[in-house]
């Protein structure tokens, strides 16, 4: 491969497109003929107010997004807003309603309790995680102030491609691990976010969408730097943002568009997936999946062997192989293989064809 590079299924943070990491080399020392590394800018230039106001533009052209919609980068990563948004939308007398799908969910419920009540309309710990809710199953309350959801979950291995209806209940979502992965609806969403290391570049830079009519909600007297109007007001610029961090997303949302925007994320995403369950599918009695077929991801893939020790031999194999991040998360083990926008399907066809050799050598 090219600059003898491995393919890279870390989960997060993950791999990140090659002609991304090109462009910003070609202009680490030198960027724009500025005379220096675009981390040296001040972020009060007019050079970098460019990059900056790009970015958002990017961002809203991908997903469609109008005038009401806020763009916001932030800092503290999603697990900073798991505390934010029932902070400033949580207030005395109110309830929020909880999906919980997974360790995400369960975090952001342990930290929305200390702002107000919460209803958990559906809690996957019943079902081990192995599958989303249907429609039918959740207990929605009437006038909740938002119902929170985890569009994929990482460890587990789940994703909304659908999301539930709520009816006029603004949605607030933590697509840390899919953003910009495929097409959806934008319309029942008020506050969208998500860290940028799995599909939109480094760690340290957390994107914020917030719709104009829940701000308007927001609780007063919060503490200035957890309150969102300050960071629309300020453009997001209320202090010294990570500006190398939304330099490295706006090319990588540049790759996005350029690639032919969400629709070709969809495609390049669901032919991935397709890929690697019909292996999984064809071969059931080395490679289980762990989740409900209704309700895989497309972005982590967790999967089962025979046995531990297989699992082992199956990691050390593919990490020699090339193969690198293939090592189940910590809680629940096994195999992930984690494939955000970034991975081409060639490298989830090199996979496959290692996971035949290897049920040969071993079954």
């Amino acid at each position: 491969m090219k600059y003898d590079r491995i393919w890279n299924f870390n989960p997060g943070p993950a791999g990140v497109p090659l002609e991304v990491l090109e462009h910003i080399n070609e202009g680490w020392f030198n960027y724009q003929n500025t005379g220096m590394n675009l981390m040296e800018w001040s972020h009060r230039s007019k050079e970098y107010d460019v990059i900056h106001n790009n970015t958002v533009s990017l961002v809203k052209k991908l997903l469609g997004l109008g005038d009401e919609y806020h763009v916001l980068f932030l800092q503290g990563g999603a697990s900073l807003q798991f505390a934010m948004a029932p902070m400033n939308f949580l207030g005395e007398g109110k309830t929020a309603d909880y999906i919980n799908t997974g360790s995400w969910s369960t975090k952001a419920i342990k930290e929305a309790k200390l702002f107000g009540n919460i209803n958990v309309a559906f809690d996957g710990k019943e079902v081990g995680f192995t599958r989303l809710p249907r429609q039918e199953e959740l207990k929605l309350t009437d006038g909740a102030a938002y119902v929170h959801i985890t569009s994929n979950n990482t460890i587990k291995g789940t994703q909304f491609l659908e999301f539930p209806d709520t009816g006029d209940v603004p949605i607030i979502c933590d697509m840390s691990s899919d953003f910009f992965s495929h097409r959806f609806n934008t319309k029942p969403f008020a506050l969208m976010f998500g860290g940028a290391q799995k599909n939109l570049g480094p760690s340290g830079v957390t994107l914020v969408i917030l719709r104009d009519d829940l701000l308007k909600t927001a609780r007063e007297g919060i503490t200035t730097m957890l309150t969102y109007q300050i960071h629309v007001d300020k453009n997001s610029l209320y202090n010294t943002p990570n500006t190398f961090g939304i330099w490295f997303m706006n090319r990588v949302l540049t790759w996005i568009d350029e690639m032919g925007g969400l629709e070709a994320m969809e495609n390049r995403n669901r032919k991935k997936a397709d890929l690697l369950y019909g292996f999984m599918d064809d071969n059931l009695d080395f490679y289980r999946g762990t989740v409900d077929k209704d309700s895989r991801s497309w972005m982590n893939v967790c999967m089962r062997l025979p046995n531990e020790e297989l699992e082992a031999k199956f990691i050390a194999e593919g990490k020699a192989a090339g193969f690198n991040g293939l090592k189940g998360h910590r809680s629940v083990g096994g195999i992930r293989v984690s494939m955000y926008n970034a991975i081409p399907p060639e490298a989830i066809e090199d996979l496959v064809g290692f996971m035949k050799g290897f049920i040969v050598e071993n079954k």
